[in-house]
């Protein structure tokens, strides 16, 4: 059996589940497209190849396994991109949540079901009726669970919209102990820079009290101003449009004080160091073509709190 715990986002890692990039089915149609900046480089001639995104994974494997970390892959299918494991499923607490994805997606939850067998019956919650949730929008620090979304007229507009006002009510009722704080996203099917994919495009908390954000990525700037009054603001690095269309939020941490990061993001990765980070840092930007990165590619599922 897996035991599961995840309460933060920053403790030491344990185990994980790494997306895969075997047989992912190339260069995908434009009417199987469902994020601007895939969109954007397939129109540019420049999607990446399968060769070019196994090289970034095994690089991330390599680094996970030389920190000790148990790593889960997902069965390969046929034609079926599965590199982004962190949206099909979620650990919060000792739960694994199940959650209901974009329709052209939800053939990437196959892929782990074999794990999901090895975990306790009675911590599997699956989302039903019409809550929708991805888990790059979910992200649990301390006693809050914080939720990126969109209001029913974005939701209802946006194929980018992908955690929905329902999806933040379900955590509500099943997640009485965590604080529920939503930040509404802003969404743009065919903008990549003026588009927040989910809550990880634009923000995460790093170590034990800083954050990294972009702030024209929430639609109502009383959220970003509460999260950098909340992380208090010489503990906030902001990043421009530039490094959120290049994914500089989306770094993943092993530990308090462990960051695999981009090796292209130069500035970031000076300022982690200078606030006494281990940078990790492995090339990412062809996988960030498909709108995601290191975040992007892991479900954790059980973090040290010893």
């Amino acid at each position: 059996m897996i035991t599961l715990e995840v309460l933060d986002e920053c403790s030491p890692l344990l185990e994980v589940i790494l997306g895969s990039p075997e047989s992912f089915g190339g260069i995908p149609k434009k009417d199987n497209i469902y994020d601007p900046k895939t969109l954007l480089n397939v129109k540019n001639g420049t999607f990446p190849s399968e060769e070019a995104i196994k090289k970034e994974l095994d690089a991330f494997n390599d680094v996970l396994m030389g920190y000790d970390v148990k790593v889960h892959r997902p069965e390969v299918f046929k034609s079926v991109n599965q590199i982004f494991a962190r949206d099909i499923g979620m650990v919060i607490g000792d739960q694994f949540l199940f959650p209901q994805i974009l329709d052209k997606r939800s053939e990437e939850q196959i892929g782990i079901h074999f794990i999901i067998n090895q975990i306790d019956v009675n911590k599997l919650l699956k989302v039903g009726g019409s809550a929708r949730i991805e888990g790059g929008d979910v992200m649990p620090y301390r006693d809050y669970l914080f939720v990126g979304y969109s209001k029913k007229e974005d939701f209802d507009n946006y194929i980018v919209s992908r955690t929905n006002e329902a999806g933040v009510d379900f955590l509500i009722e099943h997640f009485k102990s965590w604080k529920i704080k939503p930040f509404e996203l802003k969404k743009s099917d065919y903008n990549p820079y003026n588009n927040a994919l989910h809550l990880d495009c634009c923000f995460q908390p790093i170590g034990k009290n800083k954050a990294i954000i972009y702030k024209a990525g929430f639609k109502n700037q009383s959220d970003a101003e509460w999260i950098i009054n909340f992380f208090k603001p010489e503990n906030i690095l902001e990043i421009n449009q530039e490094e959120m269309y290049d994914m500089n939020s989306n770094v993943f941490s092993l530990s308090h004080e462990i960051i695999v990061s981009e090796l292209k993001f130069e500035r970031l990765n000076q300022q982690l160091r200078d606030w006494n980070f281990i940078v990790e840092e492995i090339p990412f930007s062809e996988t960030a073509k498909m709108e995601g990165l290191l975040r992007c590619a892991t479900l954790p599922l059980r973090r040290s709190y010893a």
